[in-house]
């Protein structure tokens, strides 16, 4: 399950990742696997960021620190 630089394959876990939405969409309902799917997209999400791979500081200054400006 692991590539060769000890990372796993992003194949694999796409792969899993959708057998276990797919099963939860079959076995759940449609409204079940989407909030699965977004908890797994929140979950990702804060993986990123305690990995420091997402800077938060960056995000705001390039998305909402302009539309900000003369607003209050």
């Amino acid at each position: 399950m692991e590539g060769s630089n000890g990372n796993w394959n992003p194949k694999l876990v796409g792969i899993l990742v959708g057998l276990a939405l797919g099963a939860i969409l079959v076995f759940a309902g449609t409204l079940n696997a989407f909030f699965v799917a977004l908890l797994v997209l929140a979950g990702w999400l804060v993986g990123k960021y305690s990995a420091g791979e997402i800077d938060l500081d960056d995000l705001y200054d390039r998305y909402l620190r302009g539309r900000t400006k003369g607003h209050r």
